[in-house]
């Protein structure tokens, strides 16, 4: 079961959801260049221009070398001293890692220095929760740092979204 990918250095890594196996593509063939192991659960990935950064639905997000999918260093995300758990899809976006928390209409903007939580994005009016079931949660991030855009979705939402975040 594919989850997280992310494209770093002219290649694409894909998660797995419970089998512990990143899949490494070439980005112009889509040819299988190599595969990983790692311990637990995959949720979400991106990178920073030199590291993976991954989260496995906990509050930790780990820093991962692209060739060894070995950790290089651990964060755990905290706001207000507490921790932030279900961290699903990731996306870095101008030098923090955004995450949206499996089963929450939020997005956690955090600090890869430290994982404190910068603040958040509610996206809870986005497409209201009347009009949807239980499983149709926000689970989707998607950044053109060119553009600069925002994209985001969720489970069986209808609609991809381009937002404009407005800080206060």
């Amino acid at each position: 079961f594919g989850e997280g990918i992310a494209i770093l250095g002219g290649l694409l890594y894909q998660l797995t959801w419970q089998n512990g196996v990143v899949v490494v593509y070439d980005l112009d063939t889509f040819e299988v260049e190599r595969t990983m192991q790692y311990d637990g659960e995959g949720w979400g990935l991106t990178h920073d221009g030199r590291q993976l950064i991954m989260c496995d639905g906990s509050a930790t997000l780990r820093f991962r070398d692209a060739q060894t999918f070995s950790v290089t260093r651990e964060i755990e995300v905290r706001n207000d001293g507490v921790p932030v758990s279900r961290l699903n899809e990731l996306e870095y976006i101008d030098g923090e890692i955004w995450a949206n928390i499996w089963y929450d209409d939020r997005i956690a903007r955090i600090s890869p220095a430290d994982g404190k939580v910068l603040g958040f994005v509610d996206l809870g009016t986005l497409y209201p929760p009347s009009a949807r079931d239980s499983e149709a949660v926000l689970n989707g991030i998607a950044y053109d740092a060119a553009a600069k855009r925002l994209f985001v979705t969720g489970k069986n939402w209808p609609q991809l979204y381009e937002i404009e975040i407005v800080r206060p």
